[in-house]
């Protein structure tokens, strides 16, 4: 597991003043002010970050490290960092999207579907994008209960029970 997970991104200026356009990826939005200072994955670039009010699609902040509107638009698609131990822990059945990448993916009766590529969420619940074993081609899998049954963080794979339609249809010869 990371010891640095992506809790927000930049997402351009907000406004003339060096006020940064932010997305954050916590459950409550305004908490990405808490885990500051944040850096960049690589860890070259620190911002400490004050929220000032909520915006459409995000949050206006102000961060020590930014002036102007132009090095704000220059930080556009900067994601945000916040080492594991500023997060709170989580209830066994919640996991940080990072922990998830990489897994290798069961279905019910131990045939491995492929690993998890990326984590999605496009409003309703979080989607797991599975890279199919053996091709390029990907699925999303909704994560849900239902279809995703366990996680096993400690061994790094996933048991799922895909719903009907989500795998591509396989011939046996």
């Amino acid at each position: 597991m990371s010891d640095m997970i992506c809790v927000g991104v930049i997402a351009g200026a907000y406004g003339v003043k060096g006020e940064l356009r932010l997305k954050s990826f916590c459950a409550v939005p305004e908490d990405i002010e808490t885990y500051s200072p944040l850096s960049t994955e690589d860890g070259k670039r620190t911002f400490h970050l004050a929220i000032l009010r909520p915006i459409k699609n995000g949050l206006a902040a102000r961060s020590a490290e930014i002036a102007t509107k132009e090095e704000a638009d220059a930080l556009r698609g900067t994601r945000l960092y916040a080492r594991r131990d500023q997060l709170p822990a989580l209830p066994s059945d919640e996991f940080y999207h990072a922990d998830l990448i990489g897994l290798e993916v069961f279905d019910t009766g131990g045939t491995l579907l492929g690993t998890v590529k990326t984590v999605q969420n496009h409003g309703a619940d979080d989607l797991l994008e599975l890279q199919l074993k053996g091709s390029s081609a990907t699925v999303f899998l909704p994560f849900t209960q239902a279809a995703v049954p366990t996680v096993d963080l400690a061994s790094g794979r996933i048991v799922a029970d895909p719903p009907e339609g989500i795998l591509p249809e396989t011939t046996e010869d």
